[in-house]
């Protein structure tokens, strides 16, 4: 009985379409993907191994290595009150068309004297140009009433989470005497725990943190 014959089929397949699909979703991701600004304040901070991340809402006290001191505050809400607070307790006098302007700044870097007059400029300063909170000395020590005004704010809550919340920024180029100065901000408002900002790098392998990793990964 002869055998069936199966007819060939060509083997090869059209591409075009799945090529301009490729392409479509290429040039929409080229389109919508929002890319990251340079940093305004740009630090090298020191290298570390840990893996903890910054939370969203976090206060961030930048130090420059030529030793200027910068807060940010992430939590739009609070942020909004804070600056309230030390409009009302330092005698800043803003009216409310510069509290909403000096809102909308991302760092702060002025001494107080300083804030109104740079709001009254059409263009707000660059904070690479600002000379940042004085933190010079005990006596000379602006953040101190930064920080009094965060823990106004965030009183009857969670101090925990408000420690957690509190970062230190600083370039590995700072000099110890500004570190020590902030360390007096936090100290004269009862806060003694924060953390400080690295540059996550991976576990050097062999060391004695990487062999108890590997051990504990076996059992």
């Amino acid at each position: 009985m002869p055998k069936v014959k199966i007819p060939r089929k060509s083997t090869i397949v059209d591409m075009t379409a799945m090529c301009d699909v490729a392409f479509l979703l290429l040039s929409f991701f080229i389109l919508a993907t929002k890319q990251k600004p340079p940093e305004v304040l740009s630090v090298a901070t020191p290298n570390s191994i840990s893996k903890e991340v910054a939370p969203d809402k976090a206060i961030i006290i930048t130090m420059t290595k030529d030793g200027r001191a910068f807060l940010s505050l992430g939590d739009e809400i609070k942020k909004g009150e804070i600056l309230d607070n030390i409009n009302l307790t330092k005698g800043l006098n803003l009216s409310a068309a510069e509290m909403a302007k000096f809102n909308k700044e991302e760092f702060i870097g002025l001494p107080f004297n300083q804030i109104k007059s740079a709001l009254a400029m059409p263009t707000a300063p660059n904070p690479a140009d600002m000379p940042g909170i004085p933190v010079k000395d005990s006596a000379n020590n602006e953040l101190v009433d930064w920080l009094r005004s965060v823990t106004n704010v965030y009183a009857g809550g969670n101090q925990n989470e408000l420690q957690d919340m509190l970062l230190i920024k600083g370039d590995n180029e700072s000099l110890y005497p500004v570190f020590k100065n902030i360390k007096f901000a936090f100290k004269r408002n009862q806060i003694y725990k924060f953390r400080i900002v690295t540059n996550g790098q991976p576990v050097p392998v062999g060391s004695e943190l990487y062999n108890k990793a590997v051990a504990e990964k076996n059992k």
